[in-house]
């Protein structure tokens, strides 16, 4: 009997530890608003794994700080409240994109060191960088990785990506904002 509680009590402890470094390696995010149709839609659960710290890939979709309210891409005095969901579009150092504002990019025309140019999937609502500019890497929290619940894959057929991509260049528009609500792990 001893041996078969040791056992259980062994076990527990190990799943108790895989949970914890699960919970701290992983976030659920319900996205709200239409800045990534058709990749994601309103409503949809999507798991992201943490990647604070590090550079994305081109063509990835991210969960990253929403830009602060005192200057474009700046930061806040206050914690942010909103989590932005959109799609890794140029890399630290790479041209900097034609739609991007001047004020954003370096005097080469090239992103800036530390900072990553992101725009969402469905231009004519999104508020990305053409907004706000190029966004410091370590405001990105997470790498989306798989949607859930659902059989749609989380990267977009590129091709019409870069054909909606194409359309965007022109001002920034006005409209609804992708946003990702955190919720609580539950894993």
């Amino acid at each position: 009997m001893s041996v078969l509680l040791t056992a259980v009590g062994v076990l527990l402890v190990l799943l108790a530890g895989a949970v914890a470094l699960v919970r701290g390696r992983v976030v659920v995010v319900s996205v709200s608003g239409l800045s990534m149709t058709p990749t994601l839609r309103d409503g949809d659960l999507v798991l992201v794994r943490r990647v604070r710290g590090r550079v994305p890939r081109r063509g990835q979709v991210v969960l990253v700080e929403e830009a602060g309210p005192c200057r474009p891409g700046g930061p806040s005095d206050r914690p942010p409240l909103t989590w932005v969901v959109k799609r890794v579009v140029a890399l630290p150092g790479e041209p900097a994109p034609t739609f991007l504002p001047s004020w954003a990019s370096d005097p080469a025309g090239r992103v800036p060191a530390g900072h990553l140019v992101l725009l969402g999937d469905n231009p004519e609502v999104s508020r990305d960088s053409r907004h706000f500019g190029a966004v410091p890497v370590e405001r990105v929290l997470g790498v989306a990785v798989r949607r859930l619940g659902g059989g749609r894959p989380v990267l977009a057929d590129m091709s019409a990506l870069s054909t909606r991509m194409s359309a965007a260049t022109g001002p920034p528009p006005t409209g609804s904002q992708g946003t990702g609500t955190r919720r609580r792990n539950r894993l």
